[in-house]
This record gives structure tokens, C-alpha cells and sequence, in this order.
């Protein structure tokens, strides 16, 4: 191969790096995670995740934005991030990200561990080992304070599996006897949640075995 070739295909294999993930990073995946953003004025509100992809993110809101405006944003398991408004719509706001290179590539790593674990009804985030509970009672205190009673079908250190006619919103927090917990999905018989506090593994074993 003479140096001319070669040259030009080394050229097109860094072409080639280069184009393939700047097509990826536009497709954006449906992620329901709540919240919160500070506008250019320092004001902070809640808010909600709809879509997001590595290069921006369409956000739920309760007041209105400008466009061009900057936000920093905060999403529950993917943390801080900062774009401009390019759009608006009835409910909410859409940003284009300001953000460096090891940044997107960690928001990808994220996304794609996100879209998974919701594909897999979250089991694919269960880091500890379950362990099924017989005939154990305990109250669900939803976020409005009403509380209902509810069964335990299986705990872990991370979470538990509840039976209960109750289906707060996913993403919401809810107080599981003395545990703070954050729902993270449903199934025939209830809701999973995911413990916001790790217990004491001891203290676990004992009041659920």
C-alpha cells in the first residue's frame, strides 16, 4: 500500500470514529425521572424527565422558560446537567446540552443502563440478594400521608417486592414502615420499591425473617 493510501485510510477510519457516535447521540430514549432545575435568575423548580438522549433532554415543568435561556438541571441516578432551551411546549421545555466529551460519554453509559433496567422491570438493578417473607404485614405511607396496610412478598438490602392495591407513581417516595423508599415499578400483585437508605442488614433480617 503506498503512503498516499495509507494516509487517506487512516483519514477515513478517523472519519468513520468520529461520524458514528455523533448519529447515535441523537436518538433519544423515554426516561420518566423526577427532578429538579435552576433558571438564569437562580430559581429553582421541581420537574420531570420525558425523553433524553446525549445531546438533550425534553423536561416537564411548572413555569414557563425562555428560549435561549440556560439551565442546569438535576435528574435522579444521573445527576447535574447543564444545556439551553432550544424549544417550548405546553408542560414543559426542551434543552440542548452544554456538556464536555467524557460527559456524553458517561450520560450514554447511563441512559443505556436506565432504558434497561426499566425493559427489565428493574431487575437488572437488584445488587443484593432477595429473600422471601411469610405472611408479614407492614403500612405504606403514600406521598398525600394516607397510609394503607400491605403485605411483604420479598425483601433485600436495596428493596422490596409489596403486595397492595395502592400504585403510587413510579418515581414517587413512600415511607414502608420506617423505610424510605422510591417506586420503581408494578406487577400483578403491587408495586417494588427501592430503599433510599440502605438498612442494617441485621436490623432487616430480624424484623422480616
Amino acid at each position: 500500500m503506498s503512503t498516499s493510501s495509507a494516509s487517506t485510510l487512516r483519514t477515513s477510519i478517523r472519519l468513520d470514529t468520529r461520524i458514528v457516535p455523533d448519529r447515535r447521540r441523537h436518538r433519544r430514549f423515554s426516561l420518566a425521572l423526577l427532578g429538579r432545575f435552576m433558571r438564569a435568575n437562580k430559581q429553582e423548580f421541581p420537574c420531570r424527565l420525558n425523553d433524553i438522549s446525549v445531546g438533550g433532554a425534553s423536561v416537564m415543568a411548572p413555569v414557563d422558560v425562555e428560549i435561549g435561556e440556560r439551565i442546569v438541571a438535576y435528574f435522579d441516578e444521573i445527576g447535574g446537567l447543564e444545556g439551553v432551551v432550544v424549544r417550548t411546549f405546553e408542560g414543559g421545555f426542551a434543552i440542548s446540552f452544554k456538556v464536555t466529551q467524557h460527559k456524553r460519554e458517561k450520560l450514554a453509559a447511563q441512559i443505556t443502563w436506565l432504558v434497561n433496567k426499566e425493559e427489565l422491570g428493574g431487575s437488572i438493578g437488584r445488587r443484593h440478594k432477595r429473600f422471601d417473607v411469610v405472611n408479614k404485614t407492614s403500612t405504606l405511607k403514600l406521598a398525600d400521608d394516607t397510609s394503607v396496610d400491605c403485605r411483604v412478598l420479598d425483601v433485600s438490602l436495596s428493596g422490596a417486592s409489596i403486595e397492595t392495591e395502592a400504585r403510587p407513581p413510579i418515581g414517587s417516595d413512600v415511607m414502608f414502615g420506617k423505610l424510605r423508599c422510591r417506586v420503581m415499578r408494578y406487577h400483578d400483585r403491587g408495586i417494588g420499591v427501592q430503599f433510599l437508605d440502605i438498612p442494617d442488614p441485621e436490623a432487616l433480617r430480624r424484623y422480616f425473617g
